[in-house]
């Protein structure tokens, strides 16, 4: 009997990890299918032989270490992980509080670190593992209100290159996946909150940006379920990617991110090389 490979998927209950996990069914996976309402994964996921349903709020320690200990006893490995589960907390810097921005943090950085140290364990064991976590092309360039979410993604990034070195040598890989705009339900009243501060100044600015999210949601031109797809192209590979770039936007995005550094390097090379000691 063929071993079948077995993903760990953080916020399969809606939008994207909806997507993923029924991709990894399709394709023959066992799948540990997590949220924080196991109703709500169970109705969008049914029920099937490859699936395991687990309670987990990604910013709690104790649910990472029981899902994990739940699948292992179910399926006796995790090959996968996707760090998926996402929340986007909106606003000014100025008009977020410290608490919003602890909120944003937990959810999009501290939980997902709390998962992969529950799962490192099992894959440093097996001596194998890929941990693919979700970033955003707010990952790569900040955007007017988005200082808590780009802070969070920013803060992904460093941390999975920084885990990439520490974990390759037990055969563990890792991907950090920027997508553009995909039309998931990161934008709906569920997952995305606005700031409840508001200083006047900011009053109009905030009217035109709000009016954009709002206006924005259910019309992203990416489908999560080709990013689904793509995930397992990737994931199938001996050696995948450092990095994927998940929509044209995405690429656009990386593509003048980097003419950006370039230029900049270049304007002051001769002010930025003359520091050392003489």
């Amino acid at each position: 009997m063929v071993n079948k490979k077995v993903w760990l998927i953080t916020g399969a209950g809606r939008g994207m990890g909806v997507e993923i996990a029924k991709a990894a069914m399709a394709a023959g996976f066992n799948v540990i299918a997590t949220g924080r309402n196991t109703d709500k994964v169970t109705n969008v996921l049914g029920n099937s032989e490859n699936l395991l349903v687990v309670k987990l709020d990604i910013t709690s320690t104790v649910d990472a270490g029981n899902a994990v200990k739940a699948g292992i006893a179910k399926f006796g490995s995790i090959d996968v992980l996707v760090n998926n589960a996402a929340s986007f907390n909106a606003g000014y810097f100025e008009e977020l509080s410290m608490e919003e921005i602890e909120s944003q943090l937990s959810t999009s950085l501290y939980g997902p670190m709390k998962v992969t140290r529950a799962v490192l364990p099992t894959m440093r064991k097996q001596g194998s593992g890929h941990i693919i976590s979700i970033s955003s092309t707010a990952g790569l360039v900040g955007y007017e209100f988005c200082s808590a979410y780009a802070a969070s993604k920013f803060a992904v990034e460093g941390w999975m290159e920084s885990l990439r070195a520490e974990v390759e040598p037990f055969g563990i890989r890792t991907t950090i996946v920027n997508p553009g705009f995909f039309r998931t339900e990161l934008l709906t009243e569920e997952s995305t909150k606005y700031a409840g501060k508001t200083i006047t100044d900011y009053d109009e600015r905030r009217a035109q940006q709000m009016a954009f999210w709002k206006g924005a949601n259910g019309q992203q031109p990416g489908d999560p379920a080709k990013l689904a797809k793509a995930l397992l192209t990737i994931a199938a590979k001996e050696k995948p990617p450092l990095r994927f770039l998940a929509g044209e936007d995405a690429v656009h995005t990386a593509e003048q991110v980097s003419e950006t550094l370039k230029s900049e390097a270049e304007a002051y090379k001769e002010l930025s090389s003359s520091l050392a000691h003489d």
